[in-house]
C-alpha cells in the first residue's frame, strides 16, 4: 500500500487561513498528492481559530484535525523545508488509529 492510500478513509480538516506560507505549502501537497481533505478558513468560519486555541493550546497554523477528533501540526517548524511528506502522512495515519 503507498504512503498515500494509508490516508484514504480519514476525515481531514485542515485549519489554515489564505496568508499563511506553510498553509499554502500544505494545501499544495495534499492536492498534489490528491489527499482528500477540507479546509476550515480561520478568517471566515466563526468560532474556527478559538476552537484549535482551545484544543490544542496553540495559535500556529496550519493544523489538520483527524476524523474530527486528534490534531496533527500541519508543518515541521525543525525542518528547513518546513514540511516532510513522509512523516506528516506518519503522524496523520497514527492520529487516525488512535
Amino acid at each position: 500500500m503507498s504512503r498515500i492510500a494509508a490516508l484514504e478513509g480519514l476525515d481531514l480538516a485542515v485549519y489554515s487561513a489564505t496568508w499563511c506560507p506553510d498553509c499554502r505549502r500544505l494545501e499544495a501537497w495534499l492536492t498534489d498528492h490528491g489527499v482528500a481533505h477540507h479546509k476550515v478558513d480561520l478568517e471566515a468560519e466563526p468560532g474556527a481559530a478559538e476552537k484549535l486555541e482551545a484544543e490544542t493550546g496553540k495559535r500556529a497554523i496550519p493544523f489538520v484535525l483527524v476524523n474530527g477528533r486528534r490534531w496533527v501540526r500541519g508543518y515541521h517548524k525543525e525542518l528547513p523545508q518546513r514540511l516532510d511528506g513522509d512523516l506528516l502522512v506518519a503522524e496523520l495515519v497514527a492520529a487516525g488509529k488512535a
